[in-house]
């Protein structure tokens, strides 16, 4: 079982903050490092002093890190053309050396659009779809070819199709709870699927969706990876969990129900049951990136334990 630390920058952090948590990521032995792609707050907190852009930061982190994976859940399809984020996650995985991975989404978050004058398009997943053809298109043409798309929402012609990643495949993430069209896209595209925030018996459900689709599409159901994203509060005895719980603005039994909270034991033993099910991979969503003590203690009290 891999455990990546996922973070919620819009929610207040500055890039200094999370170069500390990156760098505590990998001291402490966790498989990578991804991040949100969001311009506005949610909740009642304040988002100061401000949003980061994720591969701005994930570039910045490329030359102050050595081993980690780097990667978003998900980049917003709203807020980049394709071929520019082509290049845009090209250029970090070479300034990486090959350790970035792109999760790609649809974007759902009207206000930050509004926020910041961004359009909103109706029609996100058809444009996702060829967000994903033309991303993992222009990074498979050869060198010295030229590639062309011509879609409902984007045409691009003569394309030289560089820069190119360091790696020979990015790894590309697809996520969701659609029941028909996420699994038929992710099937078609991704490396891995992601489930966020949902239960073991909903994330049972969306593999055993996906495993068909990609049977369906003529792969191998255990080509992809796996995995679940879950906020968790992790504490040595009750009082600590609690702390943790209030510091992120939750109730320990909603966290327990819904995430991975607890002591370490309790922990182990959900992650687990998520195992059991068939995922392979924790994003662990940690919203105190202040508090670096709760990684040592998932890394030296948690991770240890699992398979």
């Amino acid at each position: 079982m891999d455990l990546r630390i996922f973070t919620e920058p819009q929610q207040g952090a500055t890039y200094d903050t999370l170069l500390t948590v990156a760098k505590a990521t990998e001291d402490l032995g966790f498989d990578a490092f991804f991040r949100s792609d969001h311009y506005l707050r949610m909740g009642n907190v304040d988002g100061l002093p401000g949003p980061t852009d994720a591969w701005i930061t994930l570039a910045g982190l490329a030359r102050e890190t050595q081993r980690i994976r780097l990667g978003t859940l998900m980049t917003a399809g709203t807020f980049r053309l394709p071929g520019v984020l082509a290049i845009q996650v090209a250029q970090v995985d070479q300034m990486s050396g090959g350790r970035v991975e792109l999760g790609l989404g649809a974007g759902w978050f009207e206000e930050e659009h509004k926020a910041y004058g961004i359009p909103f398009p109706k029609e996100k997943f058809a444009r996702l779809e060829e967000q994903l053809a033309i991303v993992t298109g222009l990074w498979a043409t050869e060198v010295g070819k030229t590639f062309d798309f011509h879609g409902t929402y984007y045409d691009l012609t003569e394309s030289p199709a560089l820069p190119k990643p360091a790696q020979k495949k990015v790894p590309v993430l697809i996520g969701g709870h659609g029941a028909t069209r996420t699994p038929r896209l992710a099937a078609r595209y991704a490396d891995e699927f992601n489930i966020p925030f949902a239960s073991i018996e909903d994330s049972e459900r969306q593999f055993g969706r996906v495993r068909a689709a990609a049977e369906e599409a003529g792969r191998r159901a255990d080509d992809l990876t796996y995995s679940n994203a879950l906020v968790v509060c992790v504490g040595r005895d009750d009082q600590e969990v609690a702390r943790r719980a209030a510091a992120i603005g939750r109730e320990v039994d909603e966290l327990k129900a819904n995430g991975l909270a607890g002591s370490p034991a309790e922990v182990v033993d959900k992650i687990g049951r998520y195992a059991e099910i068939g995922s392979q991979r924790i994003y662990l969503q940690i919203l105190d990136l202040d508090d670096l003590d709760h990684l040592e203690l998932i890394a030296t009290q948690v991770k240890p334990q699992l398979p």
